[in-house]
């Protein structure tokens, strides 16, 4: 058996930026424990597989190690699969997924995704997630991760937390944010729970940042900027409920998988 396999760097215009995902596109659904064998022997942060149900499609994501509710890169990744590879004709197409529907539209700017928003609470920190990370924290929230307002751009930047103590928090990971320079915000992303120490640019996060940064800075429209070493950029538009997370995809890789 063959299953064609896409290797997309997402969040980017450019190779070796953005975050790699891998896509699989599948005429029916294969037993779980391949779809995770897959992922795990891919070892990229996600790995996207998706089959035809009339006129949309069933997405779901697996991490090395899990499978996952929602993530917004490889959502990005197989959209452009779709689009640039399997000559999807339509503007629009309407992915079905364990967070509900996803609709991903192809625009002249980029690819615009339509996701659920997770509006960030305060939290008590637990005593782990501060050890962890080593400094001061200026604010804590959560919502499906903890959301750490730090000082400044350079710390987050900067910082080197200890990750092997954020393993046994109780939330999905880790996201720690600033105010941004010559963006609006910045943030970096950590999933050790997930097998994902730092995930270079994470789609999901922008659906609780957007709505944290919405209220503090007062403005619906966000540029942001993930500080991971390949580096991505966001652009959030909050409406409602709901956030538009615009970004780019190009090709890195395309084979076959021969099982």
């Amino acid at each position: 058996m063959q299953i064609e396999i896409f290797q997309i760097d997402a969040f980017a215009d450019q190779a070796f930026t953005g975050n790699p995902a891998a896509v699989c596109p599948l005429n029916k659904w294969l037993p779980d424990e391949l779809l995770q064998n897959i992922a795990q022997s891919n070892n990229l942060s996600e790995t996207a597989f998706f089959v035809p149900i009339e006129d949309k499609f069933q997405l779901r994501w697996f991490t090395p190690s899990h499978e996952v509710d929602l993530c917004g890169h490889a959502t990005l990744a197989a959209a452009h699969v779709l689009f640039t590879h399997l000559n999807y004709e339509k503007s629009e197409i309407r992915f079905v997924t364990k967070s509900g529907e996803l609709i991903v539209t192809n625009q002249a700017s980029g690819l615009e995704m339509d996701f659920p928003a997770s509006t960030p609470t305060p939290v008590i920190a637990p005593e782990y997630l501060l050890l962890g990370l080593g400094i001061k924290p200026k604010a804590v929230f959560a919502a499906f991760d903890y959301i750490i307002e730090l000082e400044d751009e350079a710390t987050v930047q900067t910082l080197l937390p200890d990750l092997a103590l954020w393993k046994a928090l109780d939330l999905r990971g880790v996201v720690i944010t600033a105010k941004g320079t010559d963006v609006d915000f910045v943030s970096r992303c950590f999933f050790p729970k997930l097998n994902v120490d730092e995930d270079p640019v994470t789609g999901s996060a922008h659906c609780e940042l957007a709505p944290y940064w919405s209220q503090k800075l007062a403005k619906d429209n966000l540029k942001a900027k993930q500080l991971s070493p390949r580096t991505g950029l966001v652009e959030c538009q909050l409406s409602g409920e709901r956030v538009v997370l615009t970004g780019k995809a190009v090709d890195y890789m395309r084979g076959h998988i021969t099982l």
